[in-house]
């Protein structure tokens, strides 16, 4: 039986409460949907992702743990056909990209019509792919004028450490957050400040705020 002939299995995945149960106060208006999972963190997302096996991921990417990305990663890399809908507070297209080189099919902000969620789910489960208008248009103009971000050469990982350390969190901080030892949040932060071209976590700050990355 094809998803067009059952409800869509949603899974969603946010660690605020009162979001989710948001969202599934707007997923009840839809017949074609069904919400068959909740997760907090990215770790119970991948498990519950394992056990239900749902048609759609609804994924937010800032969570305790290892966080949004890595779990797309983590979810993509067991399943080449997991559909993943990010739905972010996050409008800057470093997070569009980010997602997008993890595994997600789809991006939305939080910023959303409650209409475009619903429209975006079926979209996902019928095969196609669905990106926030204004982002697709940035992301265009971006590819257009041949600029990527200073963040395009960094891994899911390594983009998701330089947020941490932007946020003013130490390595020690960031190997207990995402459950790595300090010795590999070390390396990392080596590799990005070459990549990035910076050689102190101020300067890791000042380019995340100027990127919109975090707010200061």
């Amino acid at each position: 039986m094809s998803v067009t002939d059952r409800k869509i299995r949603v899974l969603l995945v946010d660690d605020h409460a009162v979001v989710r149960a948001g969202y599934q106060m707007l997923l009840k208006n839809s017949p074609e949907i069904e919400v068959v999972a909740e997760a907090e963190t990215g770790e119970q997302a991948c498990k519950a992702f394992i056990d239900i096996h749902p048609d759609v991921v609804i994924m937010d990417l800032s969570m305790p743990g290892i966080g949004g990305l890595e779990a797309i990663r983590r979810i993509v890399a067991r399943d080449a056909n997991a559909k993943v809908l990010v739905f972010s507070m996050h409008e800057d297209t470093a997070f569009v990209e980010q997602a997008l080189q993890a595994g997600a099919q789809g991006y939305l902000t939080k910023s959303s019509a409650p209409e475009i969620l619903v429209e975006a789910i079926k979209e996902l489960a019928s095969g196609k792919s669905h990106i926030d208008s204004e982002i697709a248009q940035k992301l265009a103009f971006q590819k257009s004028r041949g600029k990527d971000s200073p963040f395009s050469n960094l891994s899911t990982r390594e983009f998701e450490i330089f947020c941490l350390l932007a946020e003013g969190l130490n390595t020690s901080e960031i190997a207990k957050r995402l459950s790595l030892s300090y010795k590999t949040v070390a390396n990392y932060s080596t590799q990005i400040k070459n990549k990035l071209n910076v050689t102190t976590v101020a300067e890791i700050a000042r380019l995340a705020i100027r990127y919109n990355i975090i707010n200061a």
